[in-house]
């Protein structure tokens, strides 16, 4: 039973990603393959393309902006924090038709972080994503930083400070008790 619900869960989130104003306006339309990976496609139309006709630069990042966010937040689960800290795109030619993106984390990926979360207590892992023209070749290459680490270290963190700061930094200047 949980595993329909489950299933049911996946694709009301999947069906609210695709009603996302920013895909929605560009006219991006995303789709899951398995639980690990994102395919993101976008036509070139009237709404979405620049002066000279190709794919405007800003639809084709948005088409990469969360996934590699949202594929680690799945695989690692409640107890860790995942931010997208930087991104960069590099475009490579003019894109026009149909551009797709495919967005994958294997799972030894996601253990490898996991891992040097434990050992280090935050982690930025670097993800790289293709987007690619109807014939397969590149259009754009995104680079995404992410940080994350684990939710508890926040908890100890708000005890530290609190242990430094004393009675006397409180608001007020007096004590509690």
């Amino acid at each position: 039973m949980a595993g329909k619900r489950s299933n049911w869960k996946q694709k009301l989130r999947l069906k609210l990603i695709n009603l996302y104003p920013p895909f929605l306006g560009a006219g991006i339309r995303v789709r899951r393959t398995d639980p690990g990976t994102f395919e993101v496609r976008m036509k070139l139309r009237w709404w979405n393309q620049n002066y000279v006709g190709t794919h405007f630069g800003g639809s084709l990042y948005t088409l990469c902006d969360p996934f590699y966010m949202l594929l680690l937040m799945e695989a690692l689960g409640r107890d860790y924090i995942v931010w997208d800290k930087k991104a960069e795109i590099r475009f490579l030619k003019p894109g026009r038709g149909t551009v797709r993106a495919r967005f994958h984390i294997p799972e030894e990926r996601v253990e490898e972080i996991r891992s040097q979360v434990a050992d280090q207590g935050k982690v930025q892992p670097r993800f790289t994503v293709d987007v690619v023209d109807q014939e397969g070749e590149a259009v754009a290459r995104v680079e995404k930083l992410l940080y994350v680490r684990r939710k508890d270290r926040e908890r100890k963190d708000q005890q530290v400070r609190r242990k430094e700061q004393g009675p006397k930094d409180w608001p007020g200047g007096e004590e509690r008790s």
